[in-house]
């Protein structure tokens, strides 16, 4: 999986450790690597999945069948589309979706080795309805659910499911700033029908759902893991 060193996609390794899965993480930082080494005890790889020779490690390093592939890694910076230059909005579409793409492509044959195997995207709910999180993001998001719809079509052949889980806001080191801002937090429990923000194993969960036998006739699909919000419409007026 990529970006497992911290929320969610710490979570993520945990959830698959835990039901008995063999887990290699992919980060860019060696120093979160080793802390997720030493104390999960996965493999590592440090690498940075918007670099063609990186990718090219990775997909060497992976020699037997790969039974599941998470993508995780992700960032966003937040600004209106006039306030990007061309260098950001390339960043973020290549971090968000097009390295995905690409690592997908490129593991495709230890995927279809493995006989049924399962690719997740963890997407966003910024990709489902329109959010104040920056369109270059929000259009990458978008674009990683429906390439899970594609994709899952063309490689049903092989055995592989692709799916998409979306979560909202989520208790993480990147999200912190903004949920220990009052006016920011209440507008978004307002928003959220559980009235809590998740936590990253909530999220984990749904993505090891996906990865395991028990989801096996599920694909093409995006799960919400938000706590309502995408199905919120206008409260009862009484």
């Amino acid at each position: 999986m990529t970006g497992g060193t911290r929320g969610i996609g710490r979570a993520i390794a945990e959830e698959l450790i835990g039901l008995g899965a063999t887990v290699t993480v992919i980060a860019r930082s060696a120093d979160g690597l080793d802390a997720v080494v030493r104390e999960l005890g996965v493999t590592a790889i440090v690498a940075d999945v918007t670099i063609a020779a990186d990718r090219a490690r990775i997909v060497a390093a992976i020699t037997t069948p790969l039974h599941v592939l998470v993508h995780n890694a992700g960032t966003n910076i937040r600004s209106p589309l006039v306030g990007y230059d061309d260098a950001t909005i390339e960043q973020l579409i290549a971090l968000n979706l097009t390295a995905p793409l690409l690592l997908s492509r490129d593991l495709h044959p230890q995927l279809r080795a493995a006989g049924a195997a399962s690719v997740i995207h963890v997407g966003s709910v910024a990709g489902q309805v329109a959010l104040a999180t920056g369109v270059a993001y929000a259009a990458a998001k978008a674009g990683l659910a429906q390439a899970a719809r594609t994709l899952a079509l063309e490689w049903e052949r092989d055995g592989i499911r692709v799916n998409t889980v979306a979560p909202w806001y989520t208790r993480t080191p990147l999200v912190e700033p903004v949920l220990a801002r009052p006016d920011a937090l209440a507008a978004i429990l307002a928003r959220t029908p559980l009235g809590r923000i998740a936590e990253p194993r909530e999220v984990a969960t749904a993505v090891a759902f996906l990865a395991l036998p028990a989801a096996s006739y599920i694909t093409g699909q995006c799960l919400a893991v938000d706590g309502g919000m995408t199905i919120q419409g206008l409260a009862a007026v009484t």
